[in-house]
């Protein structure tokens, strides 16, 4: 584990230490913010330094461990004896989520870890198990097919309502060193089973789920926070506007909204295993039928669109903190309807020119879509350096990639012996049955 100090920031810092894991994206950076903002003394870990994220001023120190293997937990045993008193412990990827959920009994001593038990995390995080227990307790879904074979394929092909995303239960080191695309659409069963075909050595299951009709702000989400008796302090519905890539990537901007099936459904779902901690459901309305329908449930962390929340005054991140170290919950924890936005501005600016040029924005609608009181996924006048290497660690990447073009090679695909990794930690079913490709 190496760790470098960082400047304080202008808050001065009182109370239980908090430890994010994961800055080096864009929800570890935001938690960092939200938490130092309230005075919360922060400690980060990343898996890459270099990263933009990392650049921040707002942690006490940044420490590197990697993140995708039991190094992590080795890292954190380390640090947990330093702190002056039991942290609070954000985890802000999924794999981070896992080992910390198997390892904490391990961290119990100096980490408070808000999070059901460990069967419930890996049922939640393995989309097939997800689908199952969505089945069996009566959970709105698309209807799906999960295939394990080319019988199942042939059934999915003639039993579902197109179009149909086909994607792997958990996007593994398999996956991931093949492409970088979280599902394909398919328009037909002819079109499924050449798909299916393609891509069945990729992954030891496919899920194959009729498209939800409807545009990206149909795409819905509640973040909320539960207690340890399962009940929810604090929540949050918003939903899509852009996102990038366009048809099934990650929200660019988003805006909160009133939506009262969203809520129940999605405390519905996370009441009924005995949840605790912080939980994410992304559903999305059918054009067709009206219906909400589930997409996916995130756990155990925040959200890219966390930040959102706190925006709107709604103490999202904070009330988890007080809730986790036992301090009175903040005021703030009822949503108000403030027409609050978030925004990833470089991301959205490519959705934004993607969409002028296919001539489903103006420039009118695009100034309107993003005015108003909003978020920033990485921009701050605060905390300036992440956003300045963003765009500088862009513009290299960018000089890059026409560099080889220009000389007719290819840039080597960073980080796949890191991929490789997940087949150590990750649940049974989410591994390869043959072995991984090289990186």
């Amino acid at each position: 584990m190496i760790g470098r100090p960082r400047p304080q920031g202008s808050v001065e810092v009182s109370g239980a230490p908090a430890v994010v894991v994961g800055l080096d994206c864009i929800t570890g950076l935001q938690t960092a913010r939200i938490l130092a903002a309230r005075g919360v003394p922060v400690t980060g870990v990343a898996g890459n330094l270099g990263h933009y994220a990392c650049r921040t001023r707002v942690c006490r120190e940044v420490l590197q461990a990697d993140l995708v293997s039991d190094d992590l937990v080795e890292a954190l045993a380390r640090l947990g004896p330093r702190l002056p008193e039991r942290a609070a412990l954000f985890p802000c990827t999924d794999l981070a989520v896992l080992l910390i959920s198997r390892h904490r009994e391990r961290l119990a001593p100096w980490f408070v870890i808000a999070l059901p038990d460990h069967g419930v995390v890996e049922m939640l995080m393995d989309k097939i198990s997800f689908l199952r227990h969505a089945e069996d307790n009566g959970l709105p879904i698309p209807g799906t097919v999960i295939m394990e074979s080319r019988a199942d394929a042939e059934r999915a092909a003639m039993s579902l309502t197109y179009p149909v995303a086909i994607k792997p239960p958990i996007k593994s080191a398999g996956w991931q060193a093949q492409t970088n695309i979280k599902a394909f659409q398919v328009g037909d069963g002819q079109q499924l089973l050449d798909v299916y075909d393609r891509v069945a050595s990729w992954s030891d299951r496919l899920i194959a789920q009729e498209w939800v009709d409807g545009g990206v702000d149909s795409l819905y989400s509640c973040n909320a926070y539960f207690d340890e008796s399962s009940r929810p302090l604090a929540t949050f519905v918003a939903r899509k506007l852009r996102q990038w890539p366009p048809d099934t990537g990650t929200s660019t901007l988003g805006e909160e909204c009133r939506n009262d099936e969203v809520l129940q459904e999605s405390v519905r779902l996370f009441a009924g295993v005995g949840y605790r901690g912080l939980g994410y459901v992304e559903m999305k309305r059918d054009a067709r039928t009206g219906r909400h329908l589930i997409i996916e449930p995130n756990i155990g962390r925040p959200t890219g669109r966390s930040a959102i929340a706190e925006a709107g005054g709604v103490e999202l991140l904070y009330t988890a903190y007080c809730d986790m170290v036992g301090l009175p919950l903040p005021a703030g924890r009822q949503q108000r309807f403030l027409a609050t936005k978030w925004i990833d501005d470089r991301r959205d600016l490519q959705s934004a020119l993607y969409a002028f040029r296919r001539g489903e924005l103006t420039l009118g609608g695009w100034v309107r879509s993003v005015r108003g009181p909003k978020a920033h996924a990485v921009l701050s006048g605060s905390d300036p350096a992440p956003f300045v290497h963003e765009i500088v660690q862009v513009a290299r990447k960018a000089a890059r990639g026409l560099a080889s073009r220009y000389r007719g090679t290819d840039v080597p695909r960073p980080g796949g012996r890191t991929l490789e990794r997940f087949a150590a930690i990750a649940p049974r079913s989410w591994r390869r049955r043959r072995s991984p490709a090289s990186s």
